[in-house]
Order: structure tokens, then C-alpha cells, then sequence
């Protein structure tokens, strides 16, 4: 049986797993694409629960970074980087309730596709950064630009890398606040959390009426922690499956795939942002897998998994997941 079948958003969506109308957001329909994350925003298409939407994503540097010449100093404008997609509406999507993504697949864009990657000045977990403030000079200024297709990136003549697309970032809308598209937090946002792909649903807190769904940051593939600041960035066609949980109200981004639960959390330093993580995991364990708490606080420290998301914007992302074959079936 297709794990997708059992999963969470299978059983409690109210679409149940079905599949309802297909909507394109071409960028031509989207527009203007947003730096920000909140509930100013004009929305650019409103969907059922159980809809699909193929989604064409910009890349994080917004289209401004095609040769190796062109410097990120010199052709961005900050903080007007990582373009979103959005914000969809969810039908029925009220505060309290959760929204469920399950990413179905992720092309390159366009006949000749091709990613970027590069150091930016202050910008990375290896230099001085304006939150790590230090008198050394920055590292210098570089753009690697790789060709793809939907099995390899072609990083060098010595070195082929795996196609391993995911979204960077994917969230809801706070209820009040706007947040720049680069931070991310409770409400998910950039989190280059590389379990975020193909085959994956990640669950979103609905703090906004309609759920207010932004998506964008495509990567064809990014190591834990994208060191140096950038994954290899590129534009992407994006297919999601969105579902709609009823009075499932969740503090933090979760994940879920074939083989693992994950709970998400995103703070400074890295240690609190595992603490979230863990924490969430904990009450999750014990609301929905009947465990007692103790008893999941120590088990976890004999089989937890850790996955380490970005450790370079304003706040860190820690991925905390158990198998699943040590939860509880049919919870």
C-alpha cells in the first residue's frame, strides 16, 4: 500500500487524499513575487482543500545572477532577494487549524536549465556576518553557475552531484506580523531544510484566515547546513498537493515521509533551535502516539535523528525525526 495513503494528511484532510482541481501559478499569473511573508499581501489564487497547483518558481536571486561575472554585490539589491510565490488561499483554512503540503515533484525550468551557487560578502556560516560581527575582511566574492537536469548537477569536470531537489521555503502566514522572506520561524519560511522535496508533506500552522500558503527557494541540491550560504539555486516547476487539517492546531513546522516524522524548529543559537525541534517532536509523541513524555524524552536520545537545515540567515533550522516504525500504528 502507498504510504501516502496512511499518512497524516491522508487521514484527518478533509480532501482525505483526494485529488481535486489542478491550478497553474505561471509567473505571468503570480505577478509581482514577495520578499516578505505575512497577511498584507494581495493573494494570486485561492484553492480547495485537496487542489493541486504546479507552481513556476523563481530562483533566490530572482533571475539577476546567469554568468560568473555577475556578482551578487553587484546585481542585488538586498533585502529584495528569495522571490515568493504566493500567497494561495486554502478554502476553510482557519487560525487553529494546520495545512498539509505534499510535494509531488520538482523540474528544472525551461530547455536549457542551469543553477548558481555563490559566496556573498557577510553571508555564510564560515565568515563575519553582521549578527557575527568581526574585524576580518570577508571572504571573497565568487558565483560557480552548473548546468542540471532531473538527474544530475554537473558541479565540475571532476565532480557530478546528485539531482536532490527541495523547496527552501515554504510557509503560512503570521497572523499579524510580516517577516522577510529569508527568515525563518514558527510559520516555517526559509528553511533550506533538505528533507523538504519530492515525497515529503510538510505540515504548517494556520495562523491567518485562509492559510495565506508562500513557496519558493528552489534547490537542486544542498548539503546539511548550506555552508557557504547558497545551495545551488535555480528555477524550478513545483508540484504540490495541498490538504487542509481541521482544529489540528501545531506550533511548529512538521514533516513527514514515507519513513520519518520530523518536527522543525528555527531559532539563534543552533542548540535552542534543536531544543524546539526536539520539544515539538516530545509533544507530538505523546498527543498523537500515546507515549508518556519521559519515556519519549529518553527514547529519543537513543534513536532521534537530527537534520540540520540552513546555519547561515538571521534565525538556524533543526530537523529533530523519529522512524516511524517506533511509533504506534494506526495513531
Amino acid at each position: 500500500m502507498d504510504w501516502l495513503t496512511n499518512s497524516i494528511m491522508a487521514r484527518h484532510g478533509v480532501a482525505g487524499g483526494a485529488t481535486g482541481s489542478t491550478h497553474h501559478l505561471t509567473e505571468e499569473l503570480q505577478g509581482e513575487f514577495h520578499y516578505t511573508i505575512g497577511p498584507y499581501s494581495q493573494p494570486v489564487l485561492q484553492i480547495a482543500p485537496g487542489d493541486r497547483v504546479i507552481v513556476d518558481t523563481m530562483d533566490a536571486f530572482g533571475g539577476a545572477v546567469q554568468t560568473e561575472d555577475d556578482l551578487p554585490s553587484a546585481r542585488l539589491t538586498m533585502p529584495f532577494v528569495n522571490p515568493q510565490n504566493g500567497p494561495i488561499m486554502v478554502e476553510g483554512a482557519e487560525i487553529g487549524d494546520a495545512i498539509a503540503v505534499h510535494i509531488e515533484s520538482m523540474a528544472p525550468w525551461g530547455d536549457d536549465p542551469q543553477g548558481a551557487c555563490a559566496m556573498i560578502p557577510e553571508f555564510g556560516a564560515l565568515t563575519g556576518t553582521p549578527l557575527t560581527a568581526t574585524l576580518n575582511e570577508p571572504l571573497p566574492e565568487l558565483v560557480r553557475v552548473v548546468k542540471l537536469d532531473e538527474n544530475s548537477v554537473y558541479w565540475s569536470d571532476r565532480v557530478t552531484l546528485p539531482y536532490r531537489p527541495h523547496i527552501g521555503t515554504l510557509s503560512t502566514s503570521p497572523t499579524i506580523d510580516s517577516i522577510n522572506s529569508l527568515t525563518p520561524d514558527s510559520h516555517g519560511g526559509n528553511m533550506d531544510l533538505p528533507d523538504m522535496g519530492p515525497g515529503s508533506i510538510t505540515y504548517l500552522p494556520v495562523r491567518s484566515p485562509g492559510a495565506r500558503l508562500f513557496i519558493g527557494d528552489a534547490h537542486a541540491c544542498q548539503g546539511d547546513g548550506e555552508v557557504c550560504g547558497t545551495a545551488v539555486e535555480y528555477r524550478s516547476v513545483t508540484t504540490i498537493h495541498v490538504d487542509l487539517i481541521k482544529g489540528w492546531t501545531i506550533n511548529w513546522p512538521r514533516l513527514e515521509t514515507e519513513d520519518v516524522i520530523m518536527a522543525i524548529g528555527s531559532a539563534r543559537p543552533l542548540e535552542d533551535a534543536a531544543r524546539i525541534a526536539y520539544r515539538d517532536l516530545i509533544r507530538w509523541m505523546v498527543d498523537d502516539y500515546g507515549f508518556d513524555q519521559w519515556d519519549a524524552y529518553m527514547m529519543l536520545s537513543q534513536c532521534g535523528r537530527v537534520r540540520l537545515g540552513n546555519f547561515v540567515d538571521p534565525n538556524y533550522t533543526v530537523g529533530a525525526g523519529i522512524i516511524k516504525t517506533y511509533l504506534e500504528t494506526g495513531a
